[in-house]
């Protein structure tokens, strides 16, 4: 079992099942969310989160005129997990503190939409656009 927090430590969550891919996205889009190339998430199914506390410190932020949104906890401001889907969590692989030693970056997605300074150095696939798993 996995689990992750926050900086603050105000908001922290639990993972059922076993962690392995890393999706590493670098569209314009995450890279303005976190400020730097992009997010690296987890993929889970929704069955396997659940937060332990602080739920009521989480803060959206929904593009306008897209099925896209970013959620982060309103004391420290650090990205948290979030469903931009009815089955999936996406959950930033650096707030993961447990659990994460068979992590490893498999897939990088929307690499069309990179950064000129962005450069991909590891053996993950590169995806044009976005990857289904």
């Amino acid at each position: 079992m996995a689990q992750g927090e926050c900086n603050c430590g105000a908001v922290s969550f639990e993972i059922s099942t076993d962690l392995s891919d890393v999706f590493v996205c670098h569209c314009s889009i995450c890279r303005r969310a976190t400020g730097s190339n992009g997010i690296a998430v987890v993929v889970i199914d929704n069955s396997d989160f659940r937060w332990l506390r602080g739920e009521d410190q989480i803060g959206t932020w929904k593009k306008p005129d897209a099925d896209w949104q970013v959620w982060f906890c309103r004391q420290c401001g650090s990205p948290l997990p979030g469903a931009n889907d009815e089955t999936r969590t996406f959950i930033p692989a650096g707030l993961l503190s447990d659990g994460d030693e068979n992590l490893k970056v498999t897939h990088h997605i929307w690499v069309d939409s990179k950064a000129a300074w962005d450069e991909i150095g590891d053996s993950g696939h590169q995806h044009r656009e976005a990857f289904e798993q």
